[in-house]
């Protein structure tokens, strides 16, 4: 027999640490190979996490509730393995591939041998015994909070520990007390009127597009695109195509391989910014919003899309949109990207000005398709004709995009749509 450390696994890209929401299995009771043993969330997405090893849960050692750092013990394992005591495993995961600066993250959210389940840190002011998670002490140093700031915050978590929510509160309002704006209006609740709770995901949802707005200052660009090619390519194979991949042909698909042609040809929107740097990301992950029944959103992500083809993409999108909604994605399959597209047009809209999904730049969101006249060149000049159009709108980070780059951008997205050809073969 051997005793080994069930520790929390890395979930996806540039996730440090997750709660502990429930714990499916008891102390004491038989665990198999696979099963799942506890259900945690991440601020991506809730997620069962499956044992590594066949064995007996010995002891819990992170109550539901608790937030732990990746890498973190979770629980003991007794297995029949020949294993050295106090061996550490992590939970079945999908291979990830971590860039240097995620390696960097993960060391710094890595516990120590004594393994506290959040992460300390190395400088503390003076009379705080408090310990603070890897995300609360980058929120702190990208705001320049220093040590002795972050001792006068009030903590809402386990033992006075300062959470996120804290932290986005405590800017709120130190924002507030700097620039002296007008008080926010408390609302009137009459007879009658419901009071809804916002769900945790609305809640997480609210937090990251305040987030946001605060980090990047938007700007927005609009350019309309005539994509009657598409559309009546589309009309003419569409039937084939189900009956050929038993799944239908959206729009989707298209606009993606239009915005990784265009990353490919501006790979400056690629970015994401890390204080005074700007890292340039290699590979084109695109996310796509996807409505689910709750009327929330959720932005699975597709990786490397450039090398997928029309048919590649189709097949992925609608595999990540149909488990999306019954929440069955893993939460690498919503993290990474580095752009992202929200179609506004499936909700009847022209146009919108959508927020940026953060550490990103830029967003796309594509208006509904609609027909009307339109001046065409022919052979023997200029005709009015019936043309499928939309308009694209492209909201970009102003601190690191500029007006010339945001609208080129959008501008070649939009002649990669016209430039589709008819001819081309299912």
């Amino acid at each position: 027999m051997a005793t080994i450390e069930m520790v929390m696994p890395k979930m996806g890209e540039s996730i440090i640490e997750g709660t502990i929401l429930t714990w499916l299995k008891k102390e004491g009771e038989t665990i198999e190979q696979d099963e799942s043993v506890l259900e945690v969330a991440t601020d991506k997405v809730d997620t069962e996490v499956p044992s590594s090893h066949a064995g007996i849960l010995k002891k819990i050692l992170a109550n539901e509730g608790d937030v732990v750092a990746v890498g973190a013990p979770i629980a003991l394992l007794e297995t029949e393995e020949d294993e050295e005591e106090g061996t550490s495993v992590t939970p079945n995961q999908a291979p990830t591939t971590d860039t240097p600066e995620e390696k960097e993250e993960l060391l710094a959210a890595a516990p120590a041998q004594t393994a506290s389940i959040v992460s300390p840190t190395t400088e503390k002011a003076e009379g705080d015994s408090r310990f603070y998670s890897p995300l609360v002490l980058s929120i702190a140093k990208e705001e320049g909070i220093n040590k002795a700031e972050l001792a006068q915050i009030k903590g809402t978590g386990k033992e006075g520990r300062v959470t996120k929510k804290d932290m986005l509160n405590y800017l709120k309002n130190r924002t507030s007390v700097s620039s002296n704006p007008i008080p926010q209006a408390t609302p009137s609740v009459s007879a009658g009127d419901e009071i809804i709770e916002m769900d945790r995901m609305r809640k997480m949802i609210a937090e990251r597009m305040l987030e946001s707005k605060r980090i990047a200052p938007h700007v927005t660009s609009f350019v309309e695109a005539d994509v009657t090619n598409i559309v009546l390519w589309r009309n003419k194979v569409k039937e084939e195509y189900k009956k050929k991949m038993g799944e239908p042909l959206t729009f989707t698909p298209f606009f993606i391989e239009a915005v990784a042609k265009a990353i490919q040809d501006f790979p400056m929107i690629n970015i994401s910014v890390d204080g005074d740097k700007i890292i340039k990301k290699k590979n084109i992950n695109i996310g796509v919003a996807v409505a689910l029944p709750s009327g929330n959103l959720i932005v699975p992500v597709i990786k490397k899309a450039n090398e997928l083809n029309l048919t590649g993409l189709s097949k992925k999108i609608n595999d990540l949109a149909g488990r999306a909604r019954i929440n069955k994605l893993s939460a690498d399959e919503l993290s990474g990207g580095t752009y992202t597209i929200s179609n506004v047009g499936s909700f009847g809209n022209l146009m919108g000005t959508p927020i940026i999904m953060q550490p990103q730049v830029a967003i796309l969101a594509i208006g509904a398709i609609t027909k009307k006249p339109a001046v065409v060149e022919t052979p023997t000049g200029d005709a009015i004709a019936i043309r499928h159009k939309m308009f694209l709108s492209h909201s970009y980070d102003h601190r690191v995009v500029d007006g010339s780059l945001g609208g080129m951008f959008v501008k070649r997205v939009a002649e990669y749509l016209e430039a589709f050809d008819i001819n081309t073969k299912l």
